[in-house]
């Protein structure tokens, strides 16, 4: 058996009993680490150069990844500002992790394998949503909700044990297609305003619909890979605004750093009655 090999394609790192059950010897284990193909993590765990090494640092702590650690293992939108550091989950009883670690202690709303170092999903969501300034958690419930498309009824089922995580769970709505969407539709929320997300109109979904006819298209934080892309976006406003509808486009750091500006510009529109049909 290819040791080396099945570790790759269990993601770098994999518990010794899952080596085992894959036909393995004890001896060949042994004669792995011995040529350097593979090497242990504390007792249980063997590791390639292919490993994470937040996964590596994870089966050193006898623990798994948490919080914005496992959000990010997970492959969820994080604002490019969000806090960064090793967030670990331990069982009670365990020692704290060394080194600069976040160490979550509470116990598990989801089991998991003794084979898996991320925790569960749903308590990825309890433990930002309790860490995490509400719209960065907010944001990562968002991303959560539609990278798993996970159904809104089943996250309300859920008993949180968190005043926070309920409150999130409530106002999550899974339509944003991006963070910098989830940010500008939360922070207009106290308006009171009718907003539709990813609404398809003249040929693509925008990105917040206003009313009737208030279009908002928000430029993400790695806006336009090609000019291509730009000229697209670019005629999708000219055909929108040749049905009626009105255009305004924000960009990242105009929606996360110049807010004021933001809400000034849409305070105008709706001033002026753009936002109503005509």
């Amino acid at each position: 058996m290819d040791i080396a090999g099945f570790v790759t394609g269990a993601g770098g790192i994999a518990h010794r009993q899952r080596v085992l059950d894959a036909g393995a010897s004890a001896a060949a284990i042994r004669s792995a680490v011995a040529s350097g193909a593979v090497r242990r993590v504390r007792r249980y765990w063997v590791a390639t150069t292919a490993a994470s090494p937040d996964l590596c640092a994870a089966a050193e702590a006898t623990g798994r990844l948490a919080c914005v650690s496992a959000a990010r293992h997970r492959g969820w939108w994080m604002p490019p500002d969000a806090p960064g550091g090793l967030h670990l989950h331990v069982g009670r009883g365990s020692r704290s992790p060394r080194g600069e670690v976040t160490a979550h202690w509470r116990a598990p709303l989801v089991p998991v394998s003794a084979f898996d170092l991320v925790e569960s999903v749903v308590d990825t969501l309890r433990h930002v949503a309790d860490c995490l300034p509400r719209e960065t958690a907010l944001v990562l419930w968002e991303s959560a909700v539609r990278t798993h498309r996970i159904p809104l009824g089943e996250l309300t089922r859920v008993r949180w044990h968190s005043a926070t995580a309920a409150e999130l769970c409530a106002i999550a709505t899974g339509s944003s297609g991006s963070g910098i969407e989830t940010i500008f539709v939360h922070r207009l929320r106290p308006w009171g305003l009718e907003i539709r997300q990813q609404v398809p109109l003249a040929g693509h979904d925008v990105d917040t619909l206003i009313g009737e006819r208030l279009v908002v298209q928000l430029d993400g934080f790695a806006f336009h890979s090609s000019s291509a892309e730009r000229t697209r976006d670019l005629a999708h406003d000219r055909a929108l605004m040749a049905l009626g509808y009105r255009v305004l486009r924000f960009s990242y750091t105009e929606v996360v750093y110049n807010w004021p500006a933001v809400e000034a510009a849409i305070a105008r529109a709706l001033a002026q009655q753009l936002h109503l049909q005509h």
